[in-house]
């Protein structure tokens, strides 16, 4: 656990920290490869691809090339790292099993315009079931970053990772929390606010959705804890624990499924280790539509709003 002052910005994708973190892990190692599904520009894996054209891998719409390929490159020594549109990662579900979780092969598969708020493209574009499917993997590691630097940040600690990996990245901007000196470590959450009635579990872009819930909590004499879980398998249990035993009462808070994400690895370990009344913030087992990102997470209730009735409302359970 580490305690963060958060320092409120202007927003960035978080896809935009991939793509810089990746032209500096390449810089500086260049063991790194890039591949892409012909979305380099919209993953921002371009940024990779035009200062490092040799070691950059352009498969087109073949996902499942992408992935084997990267499984290949991955088995001679390289760190590939995969990348194109979350619900597209689900075409190699196969290979990304086979051909990475199975035999441990050192592959960092990026899903970029993750969840619901990739907003107009509709229904058939929100990857909400994505980390449900990976977390299912052995062997695989996968984060969800809260804001651009994290992002960034995260591609650092994956390229000096060994074993496969997935990481789930916005389309869209978010408000931008840490400072630029940020340190991420696989498996350790932040404390972004501290708190003793209630605490949010959060990832992505609820992360910063649980902090403005909190404010509304605070004005109604209700002290809630924020913590970013932007590492999802492995879970910080420590952390976890802490705020179960300290708040009393946990609310999670993902752009995904209720089903199988951070939700559920939630509460499966406090169901095994220490129960707590908890609430799920999430999709509930539907799909979405088309609109935009604030009308769905309005609908759906994703937003600030949201949560902070899912903590009073677990409280007076």
């Amino acid at each position: 656990m580490v305690q963060i002052t958060v320092v409120r910005r202007d927003g960035k994708p978080t896809r935009d920290g991939y793509g810089k973190g990746l032209l500096a892990v390449g810089n500086a190692n260049p063991r790194v490869v890039a591949l892409d599904a012909d979305l380099a520009e919209s993953t921002r894996s371009k940024w990779f691809g035009e200062h490092h054209p040799h070691r950059f891998f352009q498969m087109g719409i073949a996902e499942q090339d992408m992935v084997t390929t990267a499984a290949g490159l991955a088995s001679t020594g390289l760190i590939p790292f995969a990348s194109t549109f979350a619900i597209f990662t689900e075409r190699a579900f196969e290979q990304v099993r086979n051909a990475v979780s199975r035999p441990r092969m050192n592959v960092k598969i990026v899903g970029s315009h993750g969840g619901i708020m990739t907003g107009e493209d509709g229904t058939s574009a929100h990857a909400i079931e994505d980390v449900a499917i990976y977390r299912a993997l052995p062997n695989m590691t996968i984060l969800v970053p809260a804001d651009v630097v994290e992002a960034e940040k995260a591609v650092w600690a994956l390229a000096a990772h060994d074993g496969p990996a997935y990481m789930k990245l916005t389309r869209q901007k978010v408000p931008t929390l840490y400072p630029e000196d940020h340190q991420f470590r696989i498996g350790e959450w932040d404390v972004l606010a501290q708190g003793t009635d209630v605490t949010f579990v959060a990832c992505g872009p609820l992360v910063a959705e649980a902090l403005d819930a909190r404010e509304q909590l605070k004005a109604e004499g209700i002290s809630a804890r924020v913590v970013n879980a932007s590492s999802i398998k492995p879970l910080d249990e420590r952390t976890l624990l802490a705020a179960a035993r300290e708040t009393g009462y946990i609310v999670t808070a993902e752009d995904h499924s209720v089903i199988g994400g951070l939700g559920g690895a939630v509460a499966e370990f406090l169901g095994e280790h220490h129960p707590t009344r908890m609430k799920r913030v999430g999709i509930y087992d539907r799909y979405t539509e088309s609109g935009t990102p604030t009308e769905l997470y309005a609908k759906y209730g994703l937003n600030a709003k949201a949560l902070a009735e899912a903590a009073k409302a677990v409280r007076k359970a």
